[in-house]
Parts: structure tokens; sequence; C-alpha cells
């Protein structure tokens, strides 16, 4: 039975290793590639499909777990495993909260990526060994696990309302850009505040923008 994978990262290179520690892992495989998450999305909605989605924390479009929230709630189906240049195991800790099957480190040897995919592919998460004992003695943040599970209640439409209304947008301009009518996403509003449990946008913003993680590689 072919294996299907999605690996979404901006960095060829990193692409590469990952689909070369897949080789080693399946034999019958069908390897396809995404720089971005905009291109992710899209691959994912061509391809009911897909199996397995490898996905970096901070390549273009994805702020931290926004990308992990955003394909949980419209692909429930598709296993995620987050990969990254930041090993903070509370970082870690959180991405399993939301719905990762696993974190594989950017830093990983091929044989550890080997070993991660592995893992994951039998269907046990994976954390770096290394990293283990950290991310188990993280106790899961309530209130973090409270938002995953409200977000993840969200249909795919309204999590796109959310993301527009996080960055600003008035209900006009959400309109135009979802291409639907002002008094729908009005109806959406009424449904993001009700399952998000927050009284107006201001705080349905600030619950989205919890999902934002710095990127280390950014930081000077």
């Amino acid at each position: 039975m072919t294996t299907r994978v999605l690996i979404a990262d901006d960095h060829p290179l990193f692409r590469t290793a990952l689909s070369q520690a897949l080789a080693t892992c399946l034999e019958d495989m069908e390897v396809h590639e995404a720089a971005d998450l905009p291109d992710t999305l899209g691959r994912l909605g061509q391809r009911e499909d897909i199996d397995l989605l490898l996905l970096d924390l901070h390549m273009p479009g994805n702020q931290g777990l926004t990308g992990l929230a955003a394909i949980r709630c419209r692909f429930p189906t598709v296993a995620v495993v987050v990969v990254s240049a930041n090993e903070d195991p509370r970082v870690i800790r959180r991405a399993l909260d939301h719905g990762a099957a696993g974190f594989i480190p950017k830093s990983a040897s091929p044989e550890l990526l080997t070993q991660a995919l592995q893992s994951i592919l039998d269907c046990r998460e994976w954390v770096p060994p290394h990293l283990a004992a950290r991310v188990a003695g993280i106790d899961s943040d309530d209130a973090d696990l409270e938002l995953a599970d409200r977000i993840a209640a969200l249909t795919p439409q309204q999590f796109r309302v959310l993301e527009l209304v996080a960055d600003g947008r008035l209900n006009k301009q959400i309109a135009d850009q979802l291409d639907i009518q002002e008094r729908t996403v009005k109806a959406h509003m009424s449904e993001i505040l009700q399952k998000l449990e927050v009284r107006n946008r201001t705080q349905a913003g600030i619950a989205f923008r919890r999902l934002e993680l710095v990127d280390p590689a950014r930081i000077v």
C-alpha cells in the first residue's frame, strides 16, 4: 500500500533530507513537497489521500502553531508531524497538545530522522530522546488545551474568518476576500465568539494570536 507524504518546509536541503529518511523507512512511498503554508493547504485540499504531513513551524505563512491549528481544523484525518529548529520543550509540549503526532528537530541526524519517522509511521508519538524527559515533565497548560479544543470545534470557514479577524480585517474586507456576503461573516463571528467563549472580536483575535511563536532563527 502506497504511503503518501507531504513535506512542507521552505528549505530545499531539509526537504531532501526528509525524503531520504522516508525512503529508508518505506518501500512504497509517494512524496509531495510544499514551501509555504498556502501551498501546503492547497495541496492537502487537492490530495485527500495524504497520510502524513511533515510541517515546518516557521515557514512562510506559518506563525508557530497557527498552521498546525489550521490543518487540524480543515484536515483532521491527516497525521501532522512538526519539524522545527526550536527545541524548547515547552514548544514541543504545546505542539503535541494541539494535535501533532510528533516533533522532529532540524538538528536531527539522518539516523535520528529515520528513527523518528519509523516510530511515527508505526503510530507512536515521537519526541527527541534527549528532550523526552523534560517534555514529559511539563504539565499541559489547561488554558492551552481548552483553546486547542475550542479552535478544533470551528468549521474551516470559521477558522479562515478568525485568521482574518486576528489580522485586523473588517467584516466587509473579510467578505470580499472570502467571496461571501457580509451577513455570512457576521453569522460566522457569532459562532466563533460562542465556540471560543469570548465576548468580542478583539478577544477572539487575542486567542488566535496565542498560537503564534517566535522563530528562533530571527532572534538577534
